[in-house]
């Protein structure tokens, strides 16, 4: 390649496209735009992001180092990343009516664990959901540096109604003493009543933390209600149902503001990400629109049509059914583990993911469950009828996965071939 007059090497190599400079790549990321465009995502903690979010993340800002907080920062040249972080930490703020917001949060795991560090001390007691019963790895798992840094008791959920029961987690609270109760879940159907949780915490002494990574779009919408009133420390992602960026975020009190940004920088990281703070300014904003309100209508309508349309089906859904935007079925009394299911699924062309159900006999890595949602076909624009024609697909796909090999392999052509018309006529966002 001739260089440009006065041009150097190093600065045409900064100039070459993706394609051109690394084709292996290029295919790579093209192979999984098709994956997503192609295949039913029910996985319930993914979603489709938009077009302006993904142009924000996709700038400049990748270069910016931006140690520290708007105002506050430790290296120079910060003028315009601080004004980005204001308008993330000020939509965020306005959309849940907070007091204090950090957005520089990498992942919801990063957030969790901030807000541990912000309101405990290591080794403090903490009660937290039980992760079988729908809690999340980082609310105590011995697996993960929660469990290992604070000592967690867990609350279940009823072994009849599969709800939580507030009498057991008073009881719980009473007799362990938490510094700090954890309500919120990630595979939990129904409503939480954080309220309830905040007269626990108050009358046991202890500070109350909400992860509600996985409802955040339902809450900014007013269809489930708010934490943020209730609770000392409210952690949340970004992607899942608020249809932002891969990230996370924290919102609390004023009292505990200083706490928390301690707790994620110098506590945790190092320097934010300034490009996917400004994808998230940007999914806050389109929280607040009117339309974001309609989405969430629709997302909690397709979940309830989907979970109805599976039962129908002859699957029995964990508590029943759902209030937000995921259900779980137990696949125990069909003869298959979560694990077959998955895999068969998504043979199909059908994602969803294996997951634990209450008092489940299996390991997480076999499980007895799966677990999906709609957030991410409600993004595509899809409605009630065609949740109960992905049930259809679904229930045959499983019927034909308990039955054996050749039974299976038939619903797969016949359900792959469905599921590509379907993702044909509905397409993933521009």
């Amino acid at each position: 390649m001739a260089l440009p007059m006065g041009a150097t090497a190093p600065l045409v190599a900064l100039s070459r496209p993706l394609a051109e400079f690394d084709p292996e790549m290029a295919r790579a990321i093209g192979d999984e735009g098709r994956r997503q465009s192609e295949k039913l995502g029910l996985v319930a903690s993914e979603n489709f992001s938009s077009r302006a979010v993904r142009e924000a993340e996709g700038t400049v800002l990748v270069n910016k180092y931006a140690e520290g907080l708007p105002g506050a920062r430790y290296y120079g040249g910060c003028e315009c990343v601080d004004v980005i972080e204001d308008l993330a930490r000020q939509r965020l703020m306005a959309v849940f009516g907070a007091e204090h917001a950090n957005v520089q949060p990498h992942s919801g795991a990063q957030a969790n664990m901030a807000a541990y560090m912000a309101l405990c001390k290591p080794g403090d007691t903490i009660l937290s959901m039980s992760l079988p019963h729908g809690g999340h790895l980082t609310h105590g798992s011995p697996v993960n540096l929660s469990g290992q840094i604070y000592r967690f008791v867990h609350y279940v959920v009823n072994r009849e109604t599969e709800r939580i029961d507030m009498d057991e987690v008073e009881e719980i609270a009473r007799r362990e003493r938490p510094a700090l109760i954890v309500a919120g879940a990630s595979a939990y159907p129904r409503r939480i009543d954080f309220a309830a949780f905040a007269a626990v915490a108050e009358r046991v002494g202890a500070r109350l933390m909400v992860d509600m990574a996985h409802i955040a779009g339902l809450v900014a919408a007013g269809l489930h209600p708010s934490p943020v009133p209730v609770a000392d420390v409210v952690t949340t992602t970004t992607h899942k149902t608020l249809r932002g960026p891969r990230g996370g975020a924290l919102l609390c009190r004023r009292e505990h503001a200083a706490a928390v940004d301690r707790a994620v920088f110098p506590g945790l990281q190092g320097g934010p990400l300034v490009q996917v703070i400004a994808a998230k300014a940007v999914c806050f904003r389109e929280a607040a629109e009117p339309a974001f309100g309609a989405y969430q209508a629709q997302v909690a309508r397709n979940a309830a049509s989907l979970a109805r349309a599976v039962q129908a089906q002859g699957f029995r859904l964990v508590t029943g059914g759902t209030d937000n935007h995921l259900f779980v079925a137990d696949l125990r009394a069909h003869g298959l583990t979560g694990r077959q299911a998955e895999r068969a699924l998504e043979q199909a062309g059908i994602l969803v993911n294996r997951i634990l159900v209450p008092f489940d006999p299996e390991p997480p890595q076999r499980a007895s469950g799966i677990r999906a949602g709609t957030p991410g076909v409600t993004s595509r624009g899809m409605g009630e009828s065609e949740m109960e024609r992905v049930a259809a697909l679904i229930g045959e796909v499983l019927r034909a996965a308990g039955r054996g090999k050749e039974q299976l392999v038939q619903a797969v052509t016949d359900v792959g071939a469905a599921v590509r018309d379907l993702t044909g006529t509905f397409p993933v966002p521009a």
